[in-house]
Parts: structure tokens; C-alpha cells; sequence
């Protein structure tokens, strides 16, 4: 395991005119409860590790859980920037292993949902921000609503959080419909998530793939596997992520194997790799929640 690395604003600070690609990956999944929020706090505890500077974003905009789930009080987010109450950079949370996280809350409204001027106040914001990061991870919400759709998309690359559950199965393959058929989103990673094995996990993405390639034109990449492990549960009553707590577990060394191929993507390049460029797909005709159908 790699020796954990921290990092201060500083340190994180860009040369002066250029700025770092960033890889922006979004964590989705068809259905609430198959962990998705979860994998996406570990994978960016494993990516911290590993020497990579992580920005880890809660995407769920109603329901933010992130902070809860390793223990921090933030004590402004997501909302109070667009109000005005803090800037971007003041709403950032020093996480463990040196993450940065930008934390949500209950009862924001749906990006989607923003004023024009609330839009390009967003999009300042992230042009602003001093830190130099390699990677964004977006947690987005659970099912197929227009903030999951627009996440998905303006991210480069999307992460799909599947379980042995046929509600999973059958969500999953409804967002990827979405996002292929309405949103031109072709390139699409499913990692199997809650599993006995890799013999399970594999079985788990094949029941994926069975359905696509029946009604899509979408090749599926898979990503791996997290085992069932309950480490994980223990981790969560902690407060702390499995990486963190039980390095050496089974699901911790399963998020040290998936964070190892995740940094192996092609690094963006040109205008696509920063992060105020992220933030421009997002809300550029941006998907409402009235048009997503099932």
C-alpha cells in the first residue's frame, strides 16, 4: 500500500498560466442501495494514497451524504455558495489522506433548476479555485433524473455501480439507454459492486451485458469488483472509510486494484481538462428532470 500522501492549499497551488488536466469521473448507479456513495469516498481515499490530488464532490444535491459518512461538519456547502454566503474555495473540506472535499445538503435546488447568472457564478467559481487536483470524482444522486443525466455527461468519464439485484440490473441498463440514446454517452465503466468473487462479480456485469447488447449499440467496460466485506459496514459506523480504517481488508485491497486502473485512463487534453470547462458542459443546455422519460 502506498505511503498516504497529504497535500495543503499551497502545495496545490497551479504554476502561474497553466493549469493541470483534470480527470473528472462520475460515480452513478440505476438504483439507491447498491453503495454507490461508498465506492466513490474510497476510491478517492485510494486515489489520495496512491499520490493523487482528489476533489471529491457530492453531487447528490437533495440528499448529500458524503460528510456523514466520514464524520465531518462542514460548515458551509454547496448552497451557500450559490447564495453568496462563501466562496467555492471557502465551502472546500480538508478530508483524510489530503482529500478536498465539496460537501451538498438536503433541500438544494436541482443544478439543473439555476438561474442564468447563478450558472456563470458557478462556473467562476470553479475557474477561481487555487488548488491543482488530478482527478474530480462526482457522487452523483441515485436513478435517472435530469442532475444525474447532466453529471454524467459533462463528465469524461462514467462510472456505473451495479449489484446482483435485478432492480440494479434493470436500472442501470434504463440510465445507460438514457445516456447513450439521448445524450450521445457511449463509454461506459461498470464496476460489480457487493460481491462473493471475482467469478460473482464477472456473472453480475454478463447479466448487464446480456441486455445491451440485445437492444444497444453500447460496449460496456468492466471495471472490476468490490467484494461483500464487512469491514465496509464497520468502516461506515466509524465514520471512516475501509480504505482508511482496514487497509488491508479485502474490499480496501479491492479499491487499491480499482484506483490503480482508473489512473491508467488517458489524461484529458486541451480546454476538456479543466475544471471550469466540466462545469460549462454541465449547465450548457442542461437536462431537466422533466425530460428524462423511463
Amino acid at each position: 500500500m502506498a505511503d498516504l500522501q497529504q497535500t495543503d492549499g499551497s502545495a496545490g497551488a497551479p504554476p502561474a498560466g497553466r493549469r493541470r488536466p483534470v480527470r473528472v469521473i462520475a460515480v452513478a448507479s440505476g438504483k439507491g442501495g447498491v453503495g454507490k456513495t461508498n465506492v466513490s469516498v474510497n476510491l478517492a481515499m485510494a486515489l489520495a494514497n496512491a499520490g493523487q490530488r482528489v476533489m471529491l464532490m457530492d453531487a447528490d444535491l437533495g440528499l448529500g451524504n458524503i460528510d456523514v459518512l466520514l464524520g465531518i461538519r462542514p460548515r458551509y456547502n454547496l448552497s451557500n455558495v450559490l447564495s453568496g454566503d462563501c466562496t467555492l474555495e471557502e465551502s472546500i473540506v480538508d478530508g483524510p489522506g489530503g482529500l478536498k472535499i465539496i460537501p451538498s445538503s438536503s433541500g438544494v435546488q436541482a443544478m439543473t433548476m439555476l438561474s442564468a447568472a447563478e450558472h456563470a457564478g458557478l462556473i467562476q467559481a470553479f475557474s477561481d479555485l487555487s488548488y491543482d487536483f488530478d482527478v474530480l470524482l462526482i457522487d452523483t444522486a441515485a436513478g435517472i433524473s435530469g442532475s444525474v443525466v447532466s453529471f454524467s455527461r459533462a463528465a469524461q468519464e462514467v462510472m456505473m455501480v451495479v449489484c446482483d439485484e435485478p432492480a440494479s440490473i434493470a436500472n442501470a441498463y434504463a440510465l445507460i439507454k438514457l445516456l447513450s440514446r439521448e445524450h450521445g454517452v457511449y463509454r461506459v465503466h461498470i464496476l460489480a459492486n457487493m460481491v462473493q468473487g471475482p467469478e460473482h462479480g464477472r456473472a453480475v456485469f454478463q447479466k448487464l451485458v446480456e441486455t445491451t447488447d440485445r437492444f444497444l449499440d453500447v460496449p460496456l467496460d468492466y471495471l472490476g469488483y468490490i467484494p461483500h466485506d464487512d469491514h465496509l459496514k464497520e468502516a461506515v459506523q466509524r465514520q471512516r472509510s475501509v480504505v482508511e480504517a482496514y487497509p488491508f481488508s479485502k474490499a480496501a485491497l479491492a479499491f487499491q486494484t480499482l484506483a490503480d486502473r482508473t489512473s491508467k485512463w488517458p489524461l484529458p487534453a486541451g480546454a476538456a481538462g479543466h475544471l471550469e470547462f466540466f462545469v460549462e458542459r454541465l449547465i450548457t443546455n442542461p437536462v431537466h428532470d422533466a425530460e428524462v422519460m423511463p
